[in-house]
C-alpha cells in the first residue's frame, strides 16, 4: 500500500506542496525565481515539444533552463508519440529535474488538432502507453496534468486516472474543467475530489485558485494532495505568500503596494532580460507589465505605452513616471 504522504514528499520535497503551474510564455526561469522566493514550493517549466526536442529546435533549449535557487523543478514534455516521449524523456532527465510531466490537458487548437494535449483524454489506451514508455526510460517520477475529459459528453477524468496509474503515473493533477471549457465558467471541484477517491497515487487540485482563501477551500473541498496555482498567479506572485499564511493558519500577509507591484516588475524584467537578452526580454515582459499593473492609477494608458518600450531603461523611466516614489 503507497504511503501517499511519503510519496508526496518524495516526488515534490514538499508534504502538501503548492505548485506554480506551467504556462506556456509566461513561467519562464525568471517568473519561477521570483514565485519561488515568494513561498512557492515547487516549479515547473513551460510546456516542451518531444518532437521539438528530437529535432534540436533552437527556440526549445533555453525553455530547460533551470536555477538550483528553484528546485525542486519539474519538465514537463507534450507529444503523442509513446516512443519519442521517452526517448526525449530520457534524453533531459539528467539535467537536475525532480520530475518529468507529461501535458495532457493544453486546450490550445494547434497542440489538440496534433493529436497532443487534451486530445489524448480521447485516446486513453495511448495516453496509457505514453506514461509506461516514458516510466520505462527514465528513473525519476512522472506525473501527468490533464482535465475532466474533452467536452461534457465525455467527462472520463476518474477513468483516464485509473488508466494513467495503472500504467504507472506517480502523481496526477487535474484541472476542474474540460477541454472545451478552455478556462471558462467555474472549475469543478467536485470532479476533482472523485479522482481524488479512486486512485492511490497522489492528486494535486488545479482550477480556481486566486487567494490563501481558495487554496483552504479546495483542500477541504477535494482532499488533494496539493494545490497548483497557474492563472492566479499572473502579475502576482504574492499569491504563494497568501496561501502559505493560509495554509499555515497564519495572519495574512498584506497586499502589495503599487510601489511593490512596479518594484517587482522591474526585477523581473531585469531576469528577464538578463536570461533571455534585452530585444526578447522586453517585448516578452509587455503582457507581464500590463498584468502587475492592473488595477493601479492609469493602467489602460500605461498598457498602451509599453508596448512601444523597447529597452530595461525605457521600461524603468515610464513606469516611475506613472508611479513616481512618493
Amino acid at each position: 500500500m503507497i504511503n501517499r504522504k511519503n510519496r508526496v514528499e518524495e516526488i515534490y520535497g514538499s508534504t502538501f506542496p503548492v505548485i506554480l503551474g506551467p504556462m506556456a510564455g509566461v513561467t519562464d526561469l525568471a517568473f519561477r525565481l521570483l514565485c519561488r522566493e515568494q513561498g512557492c514550493d515547487v516549479t515547473v517549466t513551460e510546456m516542451i515539444s518531444a518532437k521539438a526536442l528530437y529535432y534540436g529546435n533552437k527556440n526549445t533549449i533555453p525553455l530547460l533552463l533551470t536555477d538550483e535557487r528553484e528546485a525542486p523543478v519539474g519538465v514537463q514534455i507534450f507529444g503523442s508519440e509513446p516512443e519519442l516521449m521517452g526517448e526525449m524523456a530520457h534524453k533531459i532527465e539528467d539535467r537536475g529535474f525532480a520530475f518529468i510531466d507529461i501535458n495532457m490537458g493544453c486546450p490550445v487548437p494547434k497542440i489538440v488538432n496534433n493529436h497532443e494535449g487534451s486530445a489524448l483524454m480521447k485516446q486513453p489506451e495511448l495516453a496509457g502507453r505514453i506514461v509506461r514508455e516514458v516510466k520505462k526510460a527514465v528513473s525519476l517520477p512522472v506525473t501527468v496534468k490533464f482535465r475532466l475529459g474533452f467536452d461534457e459528453e465525455h467527462r472520463n477524468a476518474v477513468e483516464f486516472a485509473k488508466t494513467l496509474e495503472e500504467s504507472g503515473a506517480d502523481a496526477l493533477t487535474v484541472h476542474g474543467r474540460t477541454r472545451e471549457q478552455y478556462y471558462s465558467g467555474k472549475a469543478d471541484w467536485d470532479a476533482i475530489r472523485q479522482v481524488k477517491e479512486v486512485v492511490s497515487v497522489p492528486v494535486i487540485a488545479n482550477g480556481d485558485v486566486y487567494s490563501g482563501a481558495d487554496a483552504l477551500a479546495i483542500r477541504e473541498h477535494t482532499g488533494c494532495d496539493g494545490i497548483m496555482v497557474a492563472r492566479g498567479s499572473k502579475g502576482n506572485p504574492w499569491i504563494f505568500r497568501e496561501i502559505r499564511a493560509a495554509l499555515r493558519g497564519e495572519p495574512q500577509p498584506p497586499e502589495p503596494t503599487a510601489r511593490e507591484r512596479v518594484d517587482m516588475l522591474l526585477r523581473h524584467a531585469a531576469l528577464c532580460v538578463e536570461y533571455k537578452g534585452e530585444y526578447t526580454g522586453i517585448r516578452e515582459m509587455r503582457k507581464h507589465a500590463a498584468w502587475y499593473t492592473m488595477g493601479l492609477r492609469g493602467s489602460s494608458r500605461l498598457r498602451q505605452e509599453v508596448n512601444q518600450v523597447t529597452t530595461l531603461a525605457q521600461l524603468e523611466d515610464l513606469l516611475r513616471e506613472y508611479y513616481p516614489e512618493d
